[in-house]
């Protein structure tokens, strides 16, 4: 994501403080506190949906990013953002903290390799 495109983006996720961007799988991912709530391939925006959250892009006529991998289809949880949001600053900023609330809810810490406490002097 490069030039006007990134600009403009960069500009709606502002009230959300602190969103970073990076490239990744052929687009980039955008991240808050280090987890990935959005993502744009080919100028388009994906925000992290739930069960609860897809009724309304379903209502709103768009889908999920889908993609192929080792010969198959794979639908993620990153629905298209309506286009008219690009156009209404506040209710993007609205949809964008709903997939970032998302995200949080959902993120699952990677998990390190668990040391045994060290053993007590004396036993």
């Amino acid at each position: 994501m490069a030039g006007k495109f990134q600009d403009f983006i960069s500009e709606l996720f502002e009230p959300l403080g602190g969103v970073a961007f990076r490239r990744m799988f052929g687009g980039v991912g955008i991240f808050k506190g280090g987890i990935m709530f959005a993502l744009t391939i080919d100028d388009a925006l994906y925000l992290k949906t739930d069960e609860a959250s897809r009724p309304r892009f379903i209502a709103e006529g768009v889908g999920p990013f889908v993609f192929d991998s080792r010969g198959k289809t794979v639908t993620t949880s990153y629905w298209r953002l309506p286009e008219r949001l690009l156009d209404e600053p506040e209710a993007f900023a609205e949809w964008a903290a709903q997939a970032l609330a998302i995200a949080e809810r959902l993120h699952k810490p990677k998990s390190g390799k668990v040391r045994k406490p060290a053993p007590k002097p004396g036993r």
